[in-house]
């Protein structure tokens, strides 16, 4: 990419940045829905009106001050200076955390681009984003695009070739110097350009009291997992038996195979039946449990419950300076 435009996209972890990434280039970068799922840069080149510009998906970082290694990647590529523009993919769905970094990263790249991402979530949930007052607030050019379905894409290439054309902008102001100054600028910004529907809010609200209250949040939320796992130990009874018949009866022609090879018959059996069986149980045992909990487990995910759940332990955890997610690790583990 020596002659093109280095475009770095960074953002928050699960903001689509890497689903950004493939609609530009064409490439096939892995997404996933968890976070510290990019750990390294992805480099490609995107063509665009008759111009190349070469793309760099940064891992997710929440804050420009590193605390894991691929903060420390993403972070290091901005402060280097080596993208000359920058472009902060943002979730259109909580607004004021993505917009933090993007004014964080407009101080050390003046040519930054805010790209409102999962436009089309944000708009089920009845969440409206006004781009022209966030533009004219935060100083940053703005464009709301939909990833997935390529929605807004050229709209964003528009803000691209304007910052990289025109002259660095100064940098944002703080209005105060404490450590949280970001997140109060881009707090006091989205109070005055987002708006969600009084209908959607009431709903979400009246969902809040029950899914997190004081005496409803914990019984609901035990019965949730305890529903999840019978589901899961239930339901894998079917297939892992099936799958262990089906792979235990391919034992002895695993076996006559190696034996016809000229293998001796004690290295045949080690094979055949010391580890293959020992997969064999591995796979059949495991496969089907994890096939059913982890989507379980992602449907919960995309209801919103899950961040329910960890608010809900939070209290719990912190007295051993933990928090409520680590609750939801110990129940996938």
């Amino acid at each position: 990419m020596q002659n093109e435009p280095v475009i770095a996209l960074c953002g928050n972890p699960n903001v689509g940045k890497s689903t950004l990434f493939n609609a530009l280039t064409g490439m096939k970068q892995h997404t996933g829905n968890w976070s510290g799922k990019t750990v390294s840069l992805a480099r490609g080149i995107c063509t665009r009106g008759g111009k190349r510009y070469g793309i760099v998906d940064l891992p997710g970082t929440y804050s420009l001050l590193a605390h894991s290694k691929e903060e420390e990647i993403a972070s290091g590529f901005i402060a280097d200076g080596n993208a000359d523009a920058a472009v902060v993919v943002c979730d259109a769905t909580c607004l004021v955390r993505s917009l933090t970094l993007a004014m964080q990263v407009s101080r050390l790249n003046a040519r930054t681009v805010i790209c409102i991402n999962l436009m089309d979530e944000a708009e089920r949930r009845g969440i409206s984003i006004d781009t022209a007052k966030l533009e004219a607030l935060s100083g940053l050019p703005c464009a709301a695009v939909s990833a997935r379905s390529e929605r807004g894409i050229d709209e964003l290439f528009i803000k691209i070739n304007a910052a990289l054309e025109a002259e660095p902008s100064p940098p944002p102001t703080f209005a105060c110097d404490c450590p949280n100054a970001a997140f109060c600028l881009s707090e006091s910004i989205c109070a005055k350009c987002v708006a969600v529907s009084k209908k959607a809010d009431e709903r979400r609200m009246k969902i809040d009291r029950i899914l997190t209250g004081r005496y409803t949040g914990i019984p609901i939320m035990l019965m949730l997992l305890a529903l999840v796992f019978y589901i899961t130990l239930e339901g894998a009874n079917y297939p892992s038996a099936w799958l262990s018949k089906l792979l235990l009866s391919l034992e002895p022609p695993l076996n006559s195979a190696l034996l016809s090879l000229g293998l001796p018959q004690g290295a045949a059996l080690a094979l055949s039946a010391g580890a293959y069986r020992v997969l064999a149980w591995v796979v059949s045992v495991m496969l089907p449990p994890m096939a059913i909990f982890f989507p379980m487990f992602t449907f919960l995910e995309e209801l919103g419950y899950l961040p329910r759940a960890a608010f809900n332990m939070d209290h719990y955890f912190s007295r051993s300076g933990s928090c409520g997610k680590q609750a939801l690790t110990m129940c996938m583990g």
